[in-house]
């Protein structure tokens, strides 16, 4: 396990790689702003005006974000924003939370009241047409998002709950109605967050609080722990040259002074090789 950036981060999240520019993006919600570290190891940090839960890649080139006021286009090279979806769901505290593009070029973004205080968080599914439908509510912190190898699976929790879900899809309109339980509450410690599927249909899950990944098999058994050296792992996604380092997210936000100095990587994007691959991460199709 190692650390691949300094440990700046308030809340870093909504890791993604780069196949085409051998980067990795993610985004610090706090600072608020958007983060690339490139294969030559140097950090780069675009300022934005809004909290951001969310990096997506696109496939027409540059980004999508997850800003408070809704999805926005990014160029890379001029750093220009530019609205493509607002999101106004009339409760003034919500924002954009973990995000994910399916293995189709959906965009899935969730919804939430900065820091969990209200039950007003949502899912939804974006299509290539900008056309948006309301998956799921009445959820809280809605986390560890991700999708089977094949697309026929979704993966949700609410951090708030404790549980892992599963979300039937199907192959045109994007999910049935059936939701079933994955991992239970309270299978492992500390609270599920940002999760990734590797080329094996695993997920890898950041356990918030816990300072584990935890690997789980497609039917839900627990397969590996692996502690890290920070409390709060915040998500993961694969990268690299192969697909075959995890890299994992973390925060700083809540620890006291002295929880600070007992972690000095808290806040760093660590990384290391599981032995196993991932997948590229789809882009978004619109």
């Amino acid at each position: 396990m190692r650390a691949v950036t300094e440990p700046i981060d308030t809340l870093g999240e909504s890791p993604v790689w780069s196949v085409a520019e051998e980067a990795l993006y993610w985004v610090d919600i706090r600072a608020p702003s958007l983060c690339r570290l490139a294969g030559s190891g140097v950090v780069t940090r675009w300022p934005l005006p809004e909290l951001v839960g969310a990096v997506m890649l696109r496939q027409a080139g540059g980004l999508i974000l997850g800003l408070k006021s809704g999805l926005h286009a990014f160029t890379i090279a001029t750093g220009r924003l530019e609205p493509l979806l607002p999101v106004d769901e009339g409760h003034a505290g919500n924002r954009i939370n973990d995000s994910r593009c399916d293995r189709q070029g959906n965009i899935w973004f969730t919804t939430m009241w900065d820091f969990g205080r209200e039950r007003t968080g949502s899912v939804y599914r974006v299509d290539r047409h900008l056309a948006l439908t309301r998956v799921l509510d009445g959820l809280t912190v809605p986390n560890a998002l991700c999708f089977s190898p094949g697309g026929d699976r979704a993966y949700i929790a609410d951090s708030a709950v404790g549980a892992i879900d599963c979300l039937e899809l199907g192959a045109e309109e994007g999910v049935s109605h059936r939701r079933c339980a994955f991992v239970p509450a309270g299978e492992v410690a500390g609270k599920p967050d940002g999760a990734t599927v590797d080329a094996e249909g695993f997920i890898w899950n950041a356990r918030f609080g816990a300072g584990l990944l935890a690997r789980f098999s497609p039917d839900g058994r627990l397969d590996r722990l692996v502690p890290l050296p920070v409390s709060n792992p915040t998500s993961c996604s694969f990268g690299g040259a192969d697909l075959g380092t995890l890299f994992i997210t973390t925060a700083t936000q809540g620890l006291s002074p002295a929880q600070r100095a007992a972690e000095p990587l808290a806040g760093a994007v660590l990384a290391f090789e599981p032995g196993v691959r991932g997948l590229a991460e789809p882009a978004f199709a619109g």
